[in-house]
């Protein structure tokens, strides 16, 4: 019997305190403000270092909140807080817009780890292949685990993982696997929180190593 689904806003962080920015936005001027960013996440916003997260088609709402919460403090890395601190407002604007008019590329399907791979993730889930993983993620991401107060990710992400625009829930879907690993892993450590009431940090920390791997793959071949 399928479960109740819950809330679940996943993966990429939500700053809920971060105005979005009312002021019109200009693509091409975004073009060329993001000049910066190329480097880790690639042309078009479609980065191929599978650490660093794609841009590409992302609600502008979203982006805007996420650099405003750089720009401020509200959520912190060395490099990111750097660059942001430089924009003005209508840069972020302008920055937001140019990536959220972009295509995301598509995933090749996840790699299985090799066996000999003794890190956490490799070891919650061996002796699963791909699509076993793949199909157990679909799950979570559709149902959730009610017993266990895990939120499944449809209700605030959408059944394509496109995100909700007005509410500046990101899109997900397309997303590198591992960068989703990474930002669950975060959210569950408490790394990152810039979430509203820390709901992300709520949900994946009641998540094994094993879901966290499972869901990230699910939505990283959702096109």
């Amino acid at each position: 019997m399928k479960q109740t689904s819950l809330v679940l806003t996943l993966a990429l962080a939500i700053a809920s305190t971060s105005p979005i920015l009312h002021a019109e936005a200009d693509i091409e001027a975004g073009k060329d403000k993001a000049g910066a960013c190329v480097s880790c996440h690639g042309d078009h916003g479609n980065s191929l270092v599978a650490n660093f997260p794609k841009l590409a088609q992302q609600h502008a709402s979203y982006l805007s909140k996420q650099l405003l919460a750089f720009k401020s403090g509200e959520r912190k890395d060395p490099m990111m807080s750097a660059l942001a601190m430089g924009l003005s407002e209508h840069d972020i604007a302008d920055i937001s817009a140019y990536y959220a008019a972009q295509k995301i590329s598509a995933n090749s399907l996840p790699v299985a780890d090799d066996d000999d791979d003794e890190d956490d993730q490799a070891a919650a889930t061996k002796g699963k292949d791909v699509q076993e993983l793949i199909a157990q993620g679909g799950d979570l991401y559709r149902n959730g685990d009610l017993p266990r107060e895990v939120s499944a990710c449809i209700a605030c992400h959408g059944p394509t993982a496109e995100g909700n625009k007005p509410a500046a829930f990101p899109s997900l879907k397309s997303q590198h696997a591992d960068y989703l690993i990474k930002a669950l892993t975060d959210f569950k450590t408490g790394v990152r929180g810039n979430t509203p009431d820390n709901m992300m940090h709520m949900i994946a920390k009641k998540m094994t190593a094993e879901e966290i791997k499972a869901v990230a793959y699910r939505i990283s071949v959702m096109h």
